[in-house]
């Protein structure tokens, strides 16, 4: 089986091919489905490993201390070969996960084969395909919880026998210092305790986390904000608990909860942070500094651990396991959720890679899971998650005559929304050759309102007339999201010409019937307003940048601000999310700057899914990295592009001012008097297709390509892991 070590003297991680343990008397083997990092413990573990041998022993004066009594006892030639040949080991790493129990040991009555269990223990809960833990170290998992929530289970009971030391009330008021992944399970507890909650740390990202699981009001220690918050919820007594869940050499947590409690208010150290308590301050309020031991009482006592002795009910409420089911069971009832704090799963093979990401802070996470392939696999998931992009079938020869320059093209609008009256018909309203037909819309005064505006010769609510009207050349589809897939299906199905704004499609089923349409008619017809590879400013900028001959790099920045209350955008539920609404704009761009179709995608993102990453890979090894944002400054520029490749940039600064750097520069020569970004040439280029016949401005596979890897990216946050786009027949 594989196991994740660490080599504390040269820092060295790795996933060793290692024995199977054996099942032992008292105890399960599981093997594991998922396992949780501690991006606390964890990583100040692989910090330390990767320091001088000095930096070893200023980081841990405890194991100094041992070492010189073993050199007053042993002498220095037996201690430093001790030391050395300690030091130059692999130790295991991991003490919280979810998996199947495998086999019992003797003695076992509780769990069988097949039970889904929470285990705990930096010896028995490791990040390792197999382990046996002991009874006292696992529980059930409720009925309903997913594995990857039960994997939390461990440093859910650090956080609850925290609180249990605190002894909140109904009704108190607790600050929190340091809203990591134990400070956040802290916040959710206390909530779900009646109390009270502020917290307090640096991060303003972890703040609004905590927020938006409950707190009250959070904000960095060192800002006045925390101070107010606490006065205002406790009339200025000071909060009833203080619980220090940082780490770190810094004394500010300490000297913050001597200022913020009340008087005889209980201090509860969790993590572990520096401790030099300002006597006169804690002297004068007589505060109560209270230490919580791991897990719970039952910790670092091999009768209770390794052999089974449980502690009498009576006398000790809440032991190690006790609190690990207790924690499983808030979490089964929806009291804590631990969803919002996973920032990334991780496979298990990749387990170096991850740490390496954490430690370097490429990766910034408040919880992080292995993932392991088997019990993936036998769970019903895909360690590979795939989204199909079919290939697009024609039957027979689609019919696209070519009209006279004198004959019109005739056009009919579905739907005159915002879009359509502010970006679409203004360009076509003025454009020779070109007739508005009919405006079809659900409402009559829409309709009317639009041919009032626009000029159309009819307005109607009767979208069969549309399609069966052989006049009309082309339609345009221009309706609310969820739409789109059914009426591009049906106009191409009547003959038309099409042009459906984005998206084409919000599910796999949806892209499949337009293209069933397709196979069935012979009408390929198809364009999709993807207009920014149209947009002059960026057409200049790619003939400039010139041919490349190596992988590049895309950077895209979205600044796509919030959106306003009401706005049928939030509508998920019936019309997809805001980034499968409009994500296929950026990629549809990305694919044509790298003159390709991306075969992968992965993509991550903030708690509440607002803030996206998403990772296009490219077959030449090229990658488009889109960063969809909605907590940015509202002056920032919505969109900026930087294109690296061959020793050469090409940057793009919201289709305002473009560049291209090289063997020589060029920048735009003057700054356009609003942005253009590709609408109008987008529309011409249609309508030169319409009236003549020719090739549609960009090839249906194209188009189907970039559906797929927009929908690829809801795959792949709700898969935490990367998608293939699998190319079917």
């Amino acid at each position: 089986m594989k196991q994740v070590v660490q080599n504390y003297k040269s820092g060295e991680l790795a996933v060793l091919d290692v024995p199977v343990p054996g099942c032992k008397p008292g105890g399960v083997l599981v093997r594991s489905a998922y396992s949780l990092i501690s991006t606390g413990t964890e990583l100040m573990k692989v910090s330390e490993a990767g320091m001088s041998m000095l930096g070893k022993a200023r980081s841990r004066p405890d194991q100094v201390a041992k070492v010189m009594q073993s050199v007053a006892t042993n002498g220095v030639p037996a201690t430093y070969r001790k030391v050395m040949g300690k030091l130059d080991s692999y130790t295991p790493l991991g003490y919280s996960l979810c998996g199947v129990v495998e086999q019992v040991g003797a003695g076992i009555d509780d769990v069988k084969v097949g039970d889904l269990v929470a285990c705990a223990g930096n010896e028995h809960a490791l990040h390792a395909e197999l382990n046996w833990v002991p009874k006292n170290l696992y529980a059930p998992v409720p009925e309903g919880l997913a594995p990857q929530h039960a994997a939390f289970g461990t440093v859910g009971s650090i956080a609850m026998q925290g609180v249990r030391q605190g002894e909140p009330q109904l009704g108190e008021v607790a600050l929190v210092i340091g809203l990591g992944l134990v400070g956040q399970l802290v916040v959710q507890l206390l909530i779900a305790a009646g109390v009270r909650v502020v917290g307090a740390d640096p991060d303003p990202t972890r703040c609004e986390l905590a927020e938006r699981l409950g707190a009250a009001a959070c904000g960095d220690p060192a800002s006045p904000a925390v101070e107010a918050a606490v006065a205002e919820l406790t009339d200025g007594h000071g909060v009833d608990q203080v619980f220090l869940a940082a780490g770190g050499g810094s004394n500010q947590p300490v000297e913050l909860a001597a200022r913020l409690a009340r008087d005889r208010g209980r201090v509860v150290d969790i993590g572990k942070c520096r401790l030099d308590l300002p006597w006169n301050a804690y002297y004068e309020k007589e505060l109560d500094v209270r230490f919580s031991r791991s897990y719970g009482p039952g910790r670092y006592d091999p009768s209770y651990e390794l052999e089974g002795r449980d502690y009498p009910i009576g006398y000790v409420r809440w032991t190690e396991r006790r609190n690990l089911a207790c924690f499983l069971d808030l979490l089964a009832r929806g009291r804590v959720d631990v969803e919002p704090l996973v920032s990334h799963i991780a496979d298990f093979d990749d387990a170096v890679e991850t740490y390496q990401s954490l430690k370097d802070g490429d990766l910034k996470a408040v919880a992080v899971l292995f993932r392991y392939p088997e019990q993936a696999a036998e769970q019903g998931e895909s360690a590979a998650p795939e989204v199909s992009v079919p290939e697009v079938r024609r039957t027979g020869t689609t019919v696209a005559p070519a009209r006279s320059v004198k004959t019109p093209v005739r056009l009919a609008f579905v739907g005159a929304g915002n879009y359509a009256t502010s970006m679409l018909l203004p360009h076509l309203a003025q454009r020779e050759g070109v007739e508005l037909s009919t405006v079809v819309t659900t409402t009559a005064l829409s309709a009317a309102n639009a041919q009032r505006k626009f000029g159309f010769a009819q307005a109607t609510t009767d979208l069969d007339a549309v399609l069966g009207d052989k006049s009309i050349d082309a339609v345009f589809v221009v309706t609310r999201h969820s739409s789109h897939a059914e009426l591009t299906r049906q106009a191409l199905l009547a003959g038309k010409t099409v042009f459906v704004e984005k998206p084409l499609a919000l599910t796999e089923d949806e892209l499949a019937g337009v293209l069933a349409a397709v196979e069935e008619s012979g009408n390929d017809r198809l364009q999709v307003g993807f207009n920014r590879r149209f947009a002059p400013l960026l057409q200049e900028a790619k003939e400039r940048f010139g041919a490349r001959t190596g992988p590049a790099s895309l950077r895209y920045l979205v600044n796509a601000g919030k959106l306003q209350h009401g706005s049928w955008y939030l509508q998920q539920g019936a019309e997809g999310s805001r980034f499968a609404g409009e994500g296929g704009h950026f990629i549809d761009t990305a694919s044509w700057l790298l003159d390709a179709d991306p075969v992968s995608v992965y993509a991550t993102a903030a708690p509440g899914n607002e803030d996206l990453q998403v990772v296009l890979r490219y077959p030449d090894g090229s990658t488009a990295t889109i960063s969809y944002v909605t907590t940015g400054a509202p002056g920032f520029p919505k969109e900026t592009l930087d294109l690296v490749a061959d020793g050469k940039v090409l940057r793009l600064d919201d289709f305002v001012k473009a560049s291209v750097y090289g063997s020589k520069k060029w920048v735009s020569s003057r700054l356009p008097k609003a942005r253009d970004k590709g609408q109008n040439a987008e529309l011409a280029a249609f309508i030169k297709a319409v009236r003549t016949g020719g090739p549609m401005p960009v090839p249906l596979e194209s188009l189907v390509a970039t559906t797929a890897a927009t929908l690829a990216v809801q795959t792949g946050l709700a898969g935490y892991a990367p998608v293939t786009l699998a190319r079917t027949p």
